[in-house]
């Protein structure tokens, strides 16, 4: 089969716009064409064709005709012999990880935002000829598509020119970085990793690379050596305020703050750091779980529309679980940050009502029209199939390990649907993980997860951490009584954004939209609100002045306490013998724990 060949430029870089070529040997009864409507890995119709401004196409230097057959779908007249060739512009002016962005500093895109697909040819082999913009002085090229080697205009490494890909999926599963990026490496199970940073920054390189070849090793002895890919590449976008990242088959496309980057004489190990150490393990454990192990609904990808599957909360949530999960076992966090981060996510579960509503396998089925479309009232409704099946994941984890005396874990199940599915690239049924999991843990097991992730049980982690020797503290997150309320960040207006499910607000009236005025004939703002509240006692009686729309409103609202959602966790002063020996087959023999010393290492 003849190769399809593109080329993409940065045509106008100040206008936003990409000029990309089609060449193809059409279907003598008219070629068809399409742009997929969704970018894999992030479960959201985004209508990409939208972006497209011009489009025309031609052969042997005539124009042939092109007919718009829907939304992002187009029909080109018959060609007697030849090549047909579409060329068309892409505005690009998505500051993401999912689609394309391009301006006189950098360009970014994935390939479902550029690549028109040609219908009936998506497994012939493609060669994209990526060229430099106007003023191309000093910009290089970042992508984990392998250059055309013994084609004419290769590209070098890091360099313009071409590009080849064995099929479609395969050429729209590689992002592309161009412009005057910060570059380094590190080798990690005997794959080159590039560390590409976009944008202004002072990162510590150096240790950046230390912490980062931990957990890629770590994560490559999981699963085993050889990792799946030759080479692999974390491309950044820095920014002022962002985060965000996607997973590719060999890289990962991301969004950090600067501040968020280790700098020359860091001490310790920020926030801010912790976060984005977490997002780059997430998304290279996806190399595995998700662009390899995939759901069998997802083999192959159906690009012009929704792939709906229950399994998200394995294949995000898992992910979730074992992204910081890493950090610890590969001793780049110690075992006291990782409860930390732990108890955080166990709190934001705690605190969404809509868990109580909502099964993770309905949330993953409905990720496409709920998760990815969230409104006002989302926390009431939905639960997070990333978090809450994290926790999923880690009373899995705990049960398999505390049922076998550390004999089993998680870790085999995932092994298992390594070498079951990912390496022989087979779909994962949507009730296949039931059966991993009664393969290793048994079948009642199995029959509890099953409960679980169908269900709307919280998930029994108290029990299980105190076998392993962890404290479970539940607590008010302050003693200042609440409202009911999430804020949206607008203006310093007290407006509402989410009225919680029977919360003082939503009983008293208010709702999402009202933009409270004053309290009790005192004048409030967002900034304001806080420092009334610390004033008043749960039980108190508030007079609330708000504007719905333009309507000046009054509402009467009895304070409540502030709810024991905020979980800390530490290690027990005391534990068994039994107790620590499954904590250091979890966390790592070097847990940072000694029996009786306890008050340093609680979680704050």
């Amino acid at each position: 089969m003849s190769p399809i060949r593109y080329s993409i430029r940065p045509s106008r870089p100040e206008a936003h716009l990409f000029e990309v070529r089609c060449t193809v040997a059409p279907d003598p009864a008219g070629q068809r064409f399409f742009l997929p409507a969704w970018i894999p890995g992030s479960y959201m119709i985004r209508e990409f064709a939208r972006h497209i401004v011009s489009l025309k196409a031609e052969a042997d230097g005539r124009a042939v005709t092109l007919v718009k057959l829907d939304k992002h779908t187009w029909q080109a007249a018959q060609v007697a012999a030849g090549k047909l060739t579409l060329i068309y512009e892409v505005y690009a002016w998505d500051l993401s990880v999912r689609a394309a962005h391009l301006d006189p500093t950098h360009g970014f895109f994935n390939g479902t935002s550029v690549f028109l697909a040609v219908e009936g040819q998506t497994d012939a082999p493609c060669l994209v000829d990526i060229q430099p913009p106007p003023h191309a002085a000093g910009w290089r090229v970042a992508t984990a598509l392998l250059p055309a080697k013994g084609e004419r205009g290769a590209a070098s490494p890091y360099g313009f020119g071409l590009y080849r890909a064995a099929n479609y999926d395969e050429l729209i599963d590689h992002p592309v970085e161009m412009g005057t990026f910060t570059l380094d490496h590190f080798e990690a199970g005997g794959a080159c990793h590039d560390i590409v940073l976009t944008g202004r920054h002072d990162c510590d390189f150096e240790r950046l690379k230390a912490d980062l070849v931990r957990v890629c090793q770590w994560q490559i002895n999981l699963f085993g050596a050889p990792p799946p890919m030759a080479r692999y590449l974390f491309l950044t976008q820095v920014v002022g305020e962002g985060f965000g990242g996607l997973e590719h088959r060999a890289s990962s496309a991301l969004i950090a703050s600067r501040n968020d980057l280790p700098y020359p004489g860091m001490k310790g190990l920020p926030e801010g750091y912790k976060s984005y150490l977490g997002l780059c393990s997430h998304e290279y454990f996806h190399s595995w779980n998700v662009k390899r192990i995939k759901p069998a609904a997802f083999t192959p990808y159906a690009l012009d529309r929704e792939n709906h599957t229950r399994l998200l909360w394995m294949f995000e949530g898992f992910t979730s679980y074992y992204d910081d999960l890493a950090l610890a076992r590969a001793g780049v966090i110690g075992a006291d940050d990782y409860l930390g981060l732990l108890g955080k996510t166990i709190s934001t579960v705690l605190r969404t009502p809509g868990r109580q509503r909502q099964s993770v396998a309905e949330s993953s089925f409905d990720a496409w029209t709920r998760y990815y479309r969230q409104d006002e009232n989302s926390p009431n409704a939905i639960v997070s199939y990333y978090t809450k099946g994290a926790l999923i994941g880690l009373a899995l984890d705990l049960q398999l390990r505390a049922g076998s005396a550390g004999k089993t874990s998680l870790d085999d199940v995932m092994r298992l649907l390594w070498r079951t599915h990912g390496r022989t690239g087979v779909g994962v049924p949507e009730e296949g993980i039931f059966a991993m999991v009664e393969e290793i843990g048994g079948a009642h097991l199995a029959h509890w997860l099953r409960c679980m992730v169908n269900g709307t049980d919280e998930v029994p982690l108290e029990r299980l951490l105190n076998l392993f020797g962890i404290n479970w503290q539940r607590q008010a997150a302050s003693a200042t009584p609440r409202l009911g309320i999430k804020l949206a960040r607008e203006d310093g207006e007290a407006r509402i954004a989410t009225a919680y499910e029977n919360g003082p607000a939503q009983r008293a009236g208010l709702s999402a939209g009202d933009v409270l005025i004053a309290i009790d004939g005192i004048r409030i703002d967002a900034s304001r609100l806080p420092r009334l509240l610390e004033r008043r006692h749960a039980g108190d009686t508030l007079e609330i002045h708000a504007f719905r729309r333009d309507e000046l409103m009054c509402f009467t609202l009895k304070l409540a306490p502030a709810p024991d959602d905020d979980i800390r966790l530490s290690f027990l002063p005391r534990s068994s013998e039994q107790a620590n020996k499954l904590r250091r087959g979890w966390l790592g023999p070097d847990d940072g724990f000694q029996q009786g010393i306890s008050d340093d290492l609680e979680t704050v």
